[in-house]
C-alpha cells in the first residue's frame, strides 16, 4: 500500500433494512493509524454504516476496500479475518464465560506487519478486568463489559477497529479511560472508526470527523473545522 492510499475506503455505500433505504451513497476514507469519527443524530445512519462495513447489514451497492481489496458483501467472519474488528454498542459478551475466557475467544494470529496484542496488555489498559478475570462476563458491570468487548476485539489484531458508542452509559472516569485507550490504539498503528454521541470525546480523539444526516455524509473535515461551522452544528448535531 502506498503512503497516499487510504487503508480503508468506503465508496458509495448503500444499504437497506427491508424496503427502507438507510444508507444513500456513504463515502469516506481512513488512513493508517487515523481516528475518524462518524457524528450525527440518532437515526442518521452511523451505526448502520459500521454494520454494513462489517457485513452484518449486507450492502446493496458500493465498496468497502481494505488495503485495496473490496470486502463489500463478504460474511462478517471474512471481514474480521481480513483485518477489521467491530465493537457493537450492545457489547454482546459471552455471558456464561469468564472474563478471561471471553478474551481468549478473541485471540487470532497477527498478519505480517500488524500489531500483536496480548491479554496482559488488555489488563494494563483496564486493571479492573484483571481483578475480574475469573468472574462470569454476564455478572460484571456495563462499563466492565464495554472494556471487555474492546479488548476482545483488539486481540484479533485488526488493522481497523470499528467502535460503536463506547462511552454510552459509562461513568465519567471510565469515559476518560476509554478515550485514552482509543488514542493509544491509534499510536500503536491501528486505525479507528468511531461512532460517538459525546461531541467532546469525539473532538478530543479524532483526526477527522464525518457528520451524517439522512444516511449521507454532509460534512467531512477536522474537529477544528467542524467546531468553527456553527450553522452545520445547529443543522445536523444540535438536539
Amino acid at each position: 500500500m502506498s503512503a497516499s492510499q487510504p487503508l480503508l475506503n468506503v465508496c458509495d455505500l448503500h444499504a437497506h433494512y427491508g424496503k427502507s433505504h438507510i444508507l444513500h451513497g456513504v463515502s469516506f476514507d481512513v488512513g493508517v493509524a487515523e481516528v475518524v469519527s462518524l457524528l450525527g443524530r440518532n437515526g442518521s445512519g452511523r451505526s448502520t454504516t459500521l454494520k454494513a462495513i462489517m457485513g452484518l447489514v449486507p450492502p446493496t451497492s458500493g465498496e468497502v476496500n481494505l488495503n485495496g481489496h473490496n470486502l463489500a458483501g463478504s460474511r462478517p467472519f471474512h471481514v474480521c479475518r481480513a483485518g477489521i474488528a467491530y465493537v457493537p454498542e450492545e457489547r454482546e459478551v459471552f455471558a456464561n464465560l469468564t472474563v478471561d475466557e471471553n478474551l481468549r475467544m478473541g485471540e487470532q494470529p497477527a498478519a505480517s506487519g500488524v500489531m500483536q496484542w496480548s491479554v496482559e496488555q488488555m489488563f494494563d489498559y483496564f486493571p479492573r478486568l484483571k481483578e475480574r478475570r475469573n468472574t462470569s462476563a454476564g455478572s460484571i458491570s456495563g462499563g466492565e463489559q464495554q472494556m471487555l468487548t474492546i479488548c476482545r476485539s483488539l486481540l484479533g489484531n485488526p488493522r481497523v477497529i470499528l467502535i460503536d458508542e463506547p462511552t454510552e452509559g459509562l461513568a465519567p472516569m471510565i469515559v476518560t479511560v476509554v478515550g485514552e485507550v482509543i488514542k493509544d490504539i491509534q499510536h500503536k498503528g491501528v486505525s479507528v472508526v468511531l461512532v460517538e454521541q459525546k461531541l467532546a470525546i469525539a473532538m478530543k480523539v479524532s483526526n477527522r470527523v464525518c457528520v451524517m444526516g439522512h444516511g449521507r455524509i454532509v460534512f467531512e473535515g477536522t474537529p477544528q473545522e467542524l467546531i468553527a461551522n456553527e450553522q452545520l452544528l445547529r443543522d445536523w448535531l444540535a438536539v
